[in-house]
């Protein structure tokens, strides 16, 4: 005998319809507690955390420099924040990093800022201090969350930056 899947699903749907009915009189069943009833993973309401990044960054010959301050305005407090870093010229082979932060590509820089507590005011505070390929007139700094411990974040303007570096030394805020 072969069962399709679609009919065990039917014979499972009256069983368990079956058996939330008492056996009394027909029509004069009352309900069983059985029990909360799990809600499905894709119809939870997700946490909502509004995580920000701010700082600024500078370029003097092929030195690059990010400082960088990541806050959380809430509700909730995500265990961990993966921020990423993405440059239009390419850093000159392995850098150097701080220990939170690893090199994903040669334009890429990712780091984890740790939990960032909801309307904590000091937040999390990153340097990176990096060698380009080559000496560019500018750079262009694209800064953005790519991990925020699964909450939503109804505000992504506020981590989501693109910041133009002419190498002037000067400090570019975003």
């Amino acid at each position: 005998m072969v069962v399709t899947r679609k009919a065990r699903l039917a014979v499972s749907a009256a069983a368990a319809m079956a058996a939330t009915v008492s056996t009394g009189a027909w029509g004069a069943g009352q309900a069983v507690a059985t029990g909360p009833v799990p809600v499905p993973a894709d119809r939870r309401v997700a946490r909502e955390a509004d995580v920000s990044h701010h700082g600024h960054v500078s370029l003097w010959g092929r030195g690059l420099g990010v400082w960088l301050h990541s806050q959380n305005h809430g509700p909730s407090s995500p265990v961990s924040v993966t921020v990423r870093f993405r440059f239009s010229v390419p850093l000159s082979g392995r850098q150097e990093m701080p220990v939170e932060c690893l090199q994903a590509s040669a334009r890429t820089v990712l780091c984890r800022t740790g939990p960032l507590r909801a309307d904590e005011w000091a937040g999390r505070q990153l340097a990176l201090e990096l060698q380009l390929a080559r000496r560019p007139n500018e750079v262009v700094v694209r800064i953005d969350t790519v991990w925020n411990s699964g909450a939503t974040d109804r505000n992504p303007d506020n981590n989501r930056h693109e910041v133009l570096v002419p190498a002037t030394g000067d400090e570019y805020v975003f």
